[in-house]
């Protein structure tokens, strides 16, 4: 019993595993270009404004 349980254990790894395939790449829209631009905008002020709190102490 022990021998079977440590066949089957074994034996569905490597059958199981699927083949990687590589992603394919996207070209990048301009909804996607307008929210990056609006999120740098956004880490840009914020830091800005930790700055200036900063600054004062």
């Amino acid at each position: 019993m022990k021998p079977l349980i440590a066949f089957l254990a074994i034996l569905p790894a490597p059958l199981l595993a699927a083949s990687f395939e590589r992603p394919v790449p996207q070209a990048q829209t301009q909804v996607a270009e307008f929210w990056f631009f609006v999120a740098s905008v956004a880490m840009i002020a914020s830091l800005a404004a930790v700055h200036m709190m900063l600054r004062r102490k």
